[in-house]
């Protein structure tokens, strides 16, 4: 059972039970034909609609990469690990991957992760909002990783023209990590790339990285 194995992990993750953190998310990705992007989001605004009346749902987040379309990433929020399970296991969700089957270009590649460090609750966003998703892969085990990233959580909050900066922490391999950033414009975006701690963070990220960083620019699907 899922529940169980995040249980473990948090036990046996330093700083995790610290952290006081029991919300779970499920990152998703999935190509879907270009020609069928449109029945895509149909499936998936059906999808939330219904996924809204599961115990323990939060929110559920969709966003489409710039330049790529039909290349969809969905995040989806739950209050705990028992709700995420049975939201899991409901039909609803089993109808929703079966509406894709026909459509998606690749397989509905879905992890478990767990809070790391989160600000406030993100806003609407806005229709210049820039959304950078950004999977870190680390090496190995025992690092500082969790660390540097919440310090470049903290100093990018603080910069003009952020919106949302969330770091979340594979909850079966701790060695891999989602960000999840929104900023008010590109001009932001920019700056924040330019400031001094996100290269202190790109410096001490590359000693210890097991794969080139993978950022992406995404846009909202409302």
């Amino acid at each position: 059972m899922l529940w169980l194995l995040y249980l473990l992990l948090s036990i046996a993750v330093p700083g995790a039970q610290a952290r006081g953190e029991t919300a779970v998310y499920a990152v998703g990705y999935v190509d879907v034909m270009p020609s069928a992007k449109a029945d895509a989001i149909a499936a998936l605004k059906q999808y939330r609609d219904a996924s809204r009346k599961d115990k323990g749902y939060v929110r559920m987040e969709f966003f489409e990469q710039a330049g790529r379309p039909g290349h969809l990433n969905i995040i989806e929020t739950f209050a705990n690990p028992e709700a995420l399970d049975a939201h899991a296991a409901a039909e609803h969700t089993k109808q929703f991957r079966s509406k894709l089957d026909s459509i998606r270009l690749s397989d509905y590649d879905q992890r478990p992760y767990k809070t790391v460090t989160l600000g406030p609750p993100p806003p609407a966003a806005s229709a210049g909002a820039i959304h950078v998703i950004t999977h870190v892969d680390i090496g190995g085990q025992g690092t500082n990783a969790p660390d540097l990233l919440q310090r470049l959580a903290e100093a990018s909050r603080r910069e003009p023209g952020n919106v949302r900066f969330d770091v979340l922490q594979h909850t079966m391999r701790a060695n891999h990590f989602t960000v999840i950033e929104a900023w008010q414009n590109q001009k932001a975006l920019d700056a924040h790339a330019a400031a001094t701690h996100t290269r202190q963070y790109r410096d001490g990220l590359a000693p210890i990285a097991g794969s080139p960083l993978d950022e992406r620019i995404y846009k909202v699907i409302e």
